[in-house]
């Protein structure tokens, strides 16, 4: 089974935190990489440091959506990265 949705946590040069979502995650980390996400654009490289796979896109959303929440990020800080 595959799982087609992801949420992935990158770190940037400057030290900050990316978090995002994805149904083709090598596209969008390609997308990074060229400069074509506004976010990350200027705060190349950057590092993969953290994946979660998903089958259904709401969870995916969702867990995303929390991860950039407060609580969300005390959890990504101490269990993800």
């Amino acid at each position: 089974m595959t799982l087609p949705y992801a949420v992935y946590i990158l770190k940037c040069a400057n030290g900050q935190y990316y978090t995002g979502f994805s149904a083709n995650l090598e596209k969008r980390l390609n997308a990074h990489q060229n400069g074509e996400v506004h976010f990350t654009k200027d705060k190349l490289p950057f590092q993969l440091v953290h994946v979660s796979y998903f089958v259904d896109k709401k969870k995916a959303y969702d867990f995303e959506r929390y991860l950039k929440s407060g609580s969300g990020i005390a959890f990504r800080n101490k269990r993800l990265v």
